[in-house]
């Protein structure tokens, strides 16, 4: 590429991790939890939006659904509290490719930022799960950027914890829509879309996504032609 490309921010569930619906089976924990049943239209509605919001923070979401802050904090901690037992009953797994791209990345001399919508807990629990501690140069939460997507703090957050240059310097990949725009509002070069995850090619490229790929597997090879 043209662009000297210093610095990779990537997304983690269905980006990098398999996603698998357990999102949404914690959502329905969560929901239920607050007296939302499952199949109700009431939840139907609810579940549409998560579907649409994947990847952003999900206590914005909670916010979002239930109003009030007394509601949606309870609903944080029962979704986090579902989301954790998925992961320890071994529900969690790499996408193919995605450890040994970003090996390759950092092996291309780039740092490498992994984010969320999670809490830092909840990425805590997957990185161990995964073996994937040291994985990455930094990992990042919304809590610890200041506004999670689709706002751009995650990515500019990720750009000056790494001290890269500029932000023309940075690459944005995700499976979300929400992913693009923070990409896209951080002045990111390259916006990569991957299909493995929430969202499909056209709501990537509405969204701003300069290439859309089948997976992460192949984003460094885009980096290096």
């Amino acid at each position: 590429m043209s662009v000297d490309i210093r610095l990779v921010v990537l997304d983690m569930a269905g980006t990098t991790v398999a996603d698998g619906g357990l999102v949404e089976q914690a959502f329905r924990a969560a929901a239920g939890s607050l007296g939302v049943e499952a199949g109700s239209p009431e939840h139907a509605r609810m579940l549409e939006h998560v579907r649409l919001t994947m990847g952003e923070s999900k206590i914005s979401v909670f916010r979002h659904l239930f109003g009030a802050e007394e509601k949606a904090q309870a609903a944080n901690t029962a979704f986090e509290a579902a989301y954790h037992d998925l992961v320890d009953a071994g529900h969690c797994a790499a996408l193919p490719g995605a450890a040994e791209a970003i090996a390759e990345l950092r092996g291309q001399g780039r740092k490498v930022v992994l984010t969320t919508g999670f809490s830092r807990a909840t990425q805590d629990r997957i990185l161990r799960a995964l073996g994937w501690e040291s994985i990455a140069d930094l990992t990042l939460c919304p809590a610890e950027a200041g506004r999670g997507r689709p706002y751009p703090d995650l990515a500019l957050t990720a750009l000056l914890r790494t001290s890269t240059d500029s932000v023309r310097q940075m690459a944005v990949a995700g499976d979300t829509g929400y992913d693009m725009l923070t990409g896209t509002r951080a002045g990111a070069s390259v916006v990569a879309g991957v299909l493995t995850g929430a969202h499909d090619e056209a709501r990537l490229r509405a969204d701003g996504a300069t290439h859309v790929l089948k997976s992460i597997a192949d984003l460094p090879g885009v980096l290096a032609g």
